[in-house]
């Protein structure tokens, strides 16, 4: 009996200097960045930004591998079913949280990942035709109620974050509007533009011009702070929608059962990599913000999203089509 407990012991701390070994040699070899896009989409732009900083902290190539399509579902399940080795990762966004809730993915976002960190977030403006009379929420929300259903309002598809941030909204202050969805954002201005439809709910970066031309007027943002980018537009908790945030969020994720150490490792980097002027800078430039996160963090933000808007699908009976 002795002699097997000194064998299970000795096992234990082989394991375990094997395991010390690996995350101190870690890495020894380029690590692969799934990206769920094309090339150039926001997510490839975001990747692209951090990954030559990331590659610098690293000391290995960190190289970047676009497979998009299905939502994101097939960079998504490579990542899920890679060697949790440290040398596999991806970036997604609450996109693909809310995609995993409409399609029920092969994958699960909680099972099969180990959360790494949040990287970026675009805050979301509420924006409307300028011929429009409400210039602040509390007129928007009255002009809303006193014409239901009347308003339409431009989104870049079915399930989209655009189209789920404004049906919460519309739950939170008791409006009925209209969804008019388009293929991508760029599609939705023309609309815009002339008024037939009247309101969006949209990424800043992706309404800045329309903003600076005055083809669209800004009446509050999404943030819990106000935006850098419009200092000037308040938040809508300012406006008296109470807790009402939505962001465009990044992040970063590897296999479920990736070694802890390694998982430390890759938070501890790009967190350095998101301090570099540069990123920041770049990041900027794109209309995001940087932010890091520790794991557990992380994994809570994922949660609370998924639950956030488990709910506006299941209270709206949005379905992905």
């Amino acid at each position: 009996m002795q002699l097997r407990q000194g064998r299970l012991v000795a096992l234990i701390l082989s394991l375990a200097t094997t395991g010390a070994t690996f995350a101190q040699n870690y890495p020894s070899r380029p690590v692969r960045f799934l990206v769920p896009t094309n090339p150039g989409g926001g997510l490839d732009v975001i990747a692209r930004i951090i990954s030559p900083a990331l590659t610098d902290a690293l000391g290995k190539s960190v190289v970047v591998d676009n497979r998009g399509g299905a939502s994101g579902a097939i960079a998504l399940e490579t990542t899920a079913r890679a060697v949790p080795d440290g040398y596999t990762m991806v970036i997604f966004s609450v996109s693909q949280i809310i995609s995993a809730e409409l399609t029920k993915p092969a994958y699960d976002m909680f099972r099969d990942f180990a959360p790494v960190s949040q990287v970026a977030a675009a805050p979301y403006v509420l924006t409307v035709h300028p011929n429009l009379p409400p210039k602040t929420m509390s007129d928007f929300i009255a002009y809303a109620k006193a014409r239901p259903s009347e308003l339409n309002y431009a989104s870049s598809g079915y399930g989209t974050l655009q189209q789920l941030a404004l049906e919460l909204l519309s739950l939170q202050v008791g409006i009925k509007l209209t969804h008019v969805p388009y293929k991508g954002v760029g599609q939705a201005f023309p609309d815009l533009l002339s008024g037939r439809t009247q309101l969006t709910m949209s990424s800043v970066a992706s309404m800045a011009n329309l903003i600076r031309s005055k083809g669209v007027r800004p009446i509050a943002v999404s943030t819990e702070k106000r935006t850098a980018q419009l200092p000037e537009v308040p938040t809508m908790i300012e406006s008296g929608v109470p807790g009402f945030v939505v962001t465009q969020w990044h992040g970063v994720a590897m296999p479920a059962k990736t070694p802890r150490d390694v998982v430390s490792r890759m938070q501890s980097d790009i967190v350095k990599a998101l301090q570099h002027p540069d990123v920041i800078a770049k990041l900027a430039a794109d209309g995001t913000d940087a932010v890091g996160s520790t794991p557990q963090q992380f994994a809570a933000h994922m949660r609370a999203e998924q639950d956030k808007w488990a709910k506006v699908i299941k209270q709206t009976g949005i379905t992905a089509q």
